[in-house]
């Protein structure tokens, strides 16, 4: 059983125009979910999909520095804490995004890889709206 996603991508967007996408609940909820958010450790946010068949997420602000994020994920109705991390790299007016969900295996045997299976597609998801909002909305790039 795998433990660990992980997802990486250049955008063609400053590091700060990215890092706010990531970071700023007006952003995230405009790509990606509702988002109750601040990036500053010890915040406990949630996140609410209105997606038919999804739950909300909660957790706790870990890590906010620049550039990197790092919050625990937990699926309501469950009791199985996670990790997701957040890094950014600037590259020549470029940005490196490198994302990272870790403990997935603390789900229950029977569960972790279905949970893991539903995370690993959505993570994809995520990446590929948050390149969609920096091109479309934030014409960044």
């Amino acid at each position: 059983m795998k433990n660990v996603i992980q997802k990486e991508k250049v955008f063609n967007h400053s590091i700060d125009k990215v890092w706010n996408a990531i970071s700023k609940a007006e952003e995230i909820s405009s790509w990606f979910i509702q988002a109750d958010f601040k990036a500053e450790v010890g915040y406990e946010y949630t996140f609410t999909s209105k997606e038919e068949g999804c739950v909300p997420i909660t957790g706790t602000v870990k890590q906010a520095d620049p550039y990197t994020l790092v919050y625990t994920w937990v699926v309501q109705d469950t009791d199985t804490e996670t990790t997701v991390k957040w890094e950014l790299q600037e590259l020549e007016g470029k940005t490196k995004l490198y994302l990272e969900h870790s403990g997935i295996a603390n789900y229950p045997a029977e569960s972790a890889v279905e949970m893991f299976e539903s995370f690993n597609g959505g993570w994809d998801n995520c990446v590929s709206l948050l390149a969609g909002y920096l091109t479309e909305e934030v014409h960044a790039g």
